[in-house]
């Protein structure tokens, strides 16, 4: 797998925060009440879903050897079921056997704004282990608003671009006023080119999606595998249907009683963790660009060389120049995967030589922008998704300046740049519709929590505490590096998983891998 591929598969998992990461978080500068989500209306099988319920997919052909494709119909506003649709892409693999058909498995890489169509027939329904994909149909559909399903769309290609270099560490009013002007102009974009959609892309309303396609599958329960914001979809999912979960897998888990400042905060300290794993790694490595002493002087030399390019953007071989954000992103991207590590310590090195073509690849990879200059809408739906799911994380600008120095203890490199990116969903045009709140899903049959003690973009304590909310949670817990941990080389993990998946039997709740 070429390491353009690797961060695709692996860092789909944006889940908060603004410009750096692709969306916004939600939440308040002021605690949040935990209220509860809202729960469908009635019976899903009441006679104004029932259409939806009973429609027969018609499987065709995807161009994808081994894949079928079909568009399932759902209500635009589920308050409205007589009203407008929409079109959702939905793709499987059949169960190759041998052994008994178990049903379907759907799954969801994150995000919020991974295509899961494309996770399915770019690994999943081809890289999840044999003996699951024998007795599973591997199903995805792409969410309301990504990629394939009525895709959210804000701004062009070279509007992209700029938007993604704007100055995420503002140093006066003026470039307070640019990064906020650069929020605005984004939310306006996006109102424009999709403003039906946009008040109906929240998650629950894709867990609802998620419930018609159960049933227009067949399966009695769900069975579901998902990564990241997969996990907060899922367990959605668990508190809206209960009675409907199967074998539920949430792997690298998010906790949906955090308001979005303190789901920005606690990432940010995910990403401090990931950086401090890195360094410890590098300085043991005589070509490492941040030094070779002690992990603290290797974090001073990553500030330092964040400073050198705020102030003076290396040039890349193209018009566009890496300067703090972009240089700032690329590393991120490489936190997802300590695969990605050996990358990341070339890419420093050009940069600091003042080549910065290896840390801009990495920044494209994270935004998924092609060469010809044009984006996935990863980011679009991102910030539609987040800022419908929580209310914004803060007011205004100055409620940014005072929390700040919070964010910069839960990280000294990544704290004010993070702590920034969250204004975003402040000038958003769709009100939010959801609040911070614990999922119990009391009655539903055992889920299966998956966390990883140096997950950068979903702390393990977000896991645990997942965990402990559901009243049939069960933690699995890997100890290492990276984000998630299924398929990603642990057989510890991997045999726990399966197991669960084939047979039913979630693991001793607290086993630990590594």
């Amino acid at each position: 797998m070429d390491s353009r591929r690797l961060l695709r598969t692996s860092a789909t998992a944006l889940v908060a925060a603004g410009l750096v990461l692709s969306g916004c978080s939600g939440g308040s500068d002021a605690a949040a009440p935990r209220t509860a989500a809202p729960a469908p209306s009635s019976a899903p099988e009441a006679p104004k879903l029932k259409k939806y319920y009973e429609q027969k997919l018609k499987w065709r052909d995807c161009g994808v050897e081994g894949f079928q494709c079909a568009t399932l119909r759902a209500p635009l506003d589920y308050a409205k079921p007589d009203g407008e649709e929409v079109e959702l892409a939905v793709s499987r693999a059949r169960a190759t056997g041998p052994g008994k058909r178990l049903g379907s498995l759907l799954v969801n890489p994150g995000g919020p704004g991974g295509s899961a169509v494309g996770y399915l027939q770019g690994y999943a329904g081809i890289g999840y282990p044999a003996p699951v994909r024998a007795r599973y149909d591997m199903v995805a559909v792409d969410p309301r608003g990504v990629a394939r399903s009525e895709p959210v769309e804000c701004l062009t290609g070279p509007q992209m671009d700029a938007y993604t270099q704007v100055d995420q560490t503002p140093d006066d009013t003026a470039e307070i006023n640019a990064l906020s002007a650069a929020f605005k102009d984004f939310a306006a974009g996006c109102e424009k080119k999709s403003g039906k959609v946009l008040p109906h892309v929240s998650t629950v309303e894709t867990a609802r999606d998620m419930d018609v396609l159960r049933a227009v599958l067949g399966d009695g329960k769900l069975t579901y595998v998902g990564a990241s914001y997969g996990t907060f979809l899922g367990a959605t999912y668990a508190e809206l249907f209960p009675d409907r979960v199967g074998r539920l897998v949430l792997d690298g888990a998010m906790d949906p009683s955090l308001s979005a400042l303190d789901l920005n905060r606690d990432q940010t300290g995910g990403f401090e963790t990931a950086f401090r794993a890195f360094a410890a790694d590098c300085v043991r490595k005589p070509d490492c660009p941040l030094g070779t002493g002690s992990v603290a002087a290797a974090g001073e030399a990553m500030k330092k060389f964040f400073r050198d390019v705020d102030a003076e953007p290396v040039p890349t071989g193209e018009s566009r120049k890496l300067g703090e954000s972009l240089a700032t992103t690329g590393v991120i991207a490489a936190m997802y995967d300590e695969g990605a590590w050996p990358q990341l310590r070339e890419a420093l090195a050009q940069a600091m030589g003042g080549e910065g073509s290896g840390l801009l690849a990495l920044a494209d990879s994270y935004y998924e922008r092609e060469t010809d200059g044009t984006y996935a809408n990863l980011m679009s739906a991102n910030a539609a998704v987040n800022c419908l799911d929580l209310p914004p994380a803060y007011r205004d600008a100055a409620a940014v300046e005072k929390a700040v120095p919070s964010f910069e203890k839960a990280s000294p490199v990544f704290g004010a740049g993070l702590a920034w990116a969250a204004l975003n969903c402040t000038y958003w045009p769709a009100p939010s519709t959801g609040r911070p709140h614990r999922i119990t899903a009391e009655g539903a049959a055992p889920i299966l929590v998956v966390g990883t003690t140096r997950d950068p973009a979903t702390p393990y304590r977000w896991a645990r505490s997942l965990a402990d909310q559901l009243s049939s949670g069960t933690l699995l817990t890997y100890e290492g590096d990276g984000h998630t941990a299924y398929g990603r080389g642990s057989d510890c993990i991997d045999t726990a998983i399966n197991a669960y998946l084939l047979e039913g039997t979630p693991p001793a709740d607290g086993k630990r891998c590594s």
